[in-house]
């Protein structure tokens, strides 16, 4: 079963553009585990964003995956544990993490999901 890794902003896209994560990643992965690093629980609390209470509510359905390290390299860790995809709209974060191997899911058009073929 493939996993996948939730950044904040994959978390704040169903607020944001209205599209269903888990319909999305169904439809690219078939059936798959979803986690949330700890970090990013953390993040949501401290956001500003008008949609994170939703979005912290949404991070609650899936698994929390514990990690010591914050930001990006919390999420980079995560995803190798895991051997996962990481879904996430941040260019920066997505460079890296193909150069380093890692699968990445994003947001095309704002309106479906699209992985990277690494």
């Amino acid at each position: 079963m493939q996993k996948v890794v939730l950044d904040t902003n994959a978390l704040l896209m169903p607020f944001e553009t209205s599209i269903n994560i888990d319909h999305e990643l169904g439809r690219l992965l078939g059936s798959c585990e979803i986690f949330v690093p700890g970090p990013v629980i953390g993040e949501l609390k401290r956001s500003k964003s008008k949609h994170a209470k939703a979005a912290l509510t949404l991070a609650r359905k899936y698994m929390i995956a514990e990690t010591m390290k914050q930001g990006d390299e919390g999420i980079i860790q995560v995803a190798k544990e895991l051997g996962a995809y990481v879904l996430t709209n941040d260019k920066e974060l997505r460079s890296r993490l193909r150069k380093m191997g890692i699968p990445t899911i994003y947001l095309r058009s704002g309106k479906y999901l699209q992985a990277d073929e690494i």
